[in-house]
């Protein structure tokens, strides 16, 4: 059974439009996952997906950019919890530096507008975090970024692309 299918399941309960804002939300579906299950699974419109999954998709930035540095700072203390943020911030930093230094914000906008795995917004806050992007830009960057992977899911989706069978 797929992460999704359990998502979905679980999430049975809750009207659509809550559900599809939950998927959003969810760092392992975003808006990657929310829109089409949204428009193929729930029948909703494409403008209720874009709509419903842009805003589950931008309600973990806000706590994400205000609390990572001290909730990470806090849990550094425990050896697990350094091991995994050292091992996140230098993956980040590794991947991201070179494009970050020479197009600054609008590197973290395109990083997250890309639909693919490890990009989106949860991927964007951590990025936005180790290069010290003030709050109030960094939420711009990331919140443009969300809008315009929004955009790109739903045009896939409509057209009947999956990310699946632009991969392979």
């Amino acid at each position: 059974m797929s992460v999704e299918t359990v998502l979905i399941e679980m999430l049975g309960s809750v009207p659509h439009w809550f559900a599809v804002m939950i998927l959003g939300a969810l760092p392992i579906s975003e808006l990657r996952g929310a829109i089409p299950v949204a428009v193929g699974i729930y029948g909703m419109r494409p403008s209720d997906a874009f709509f419903f999954s842009v805003l589950g998709n931008l309600l973990p930035v806000v706590p994400l950019l205000l609390f990572l540095e001290p909730v990470s700072n806090y849990l550094r203390r425990y050896q697990v919890f350094d091991t995994f943020f050292t091992w996140l911030f230098s993956r980040t930093r590794r991947n991201n530096t070179e494009s970050f230094e020479k197009y600054g914000l609008l590197a973290l906008t395109v990083f997250v507008a890309i639909p693919l795995p490890a990009t989106g917004a949860w991927s964007g806050c951590a990025a936005a975090f180790v290069f010290g992007v003030k709050f109030k830009n960094a939420f711009m960057a990331i919140a443009a970024g969300v809008v315009i992977a929004g955009i790109v899911v739903t045009v896939l989706t409509m057209t009947g692309l999956g990310l699946a069978d632009l991969i392979s």
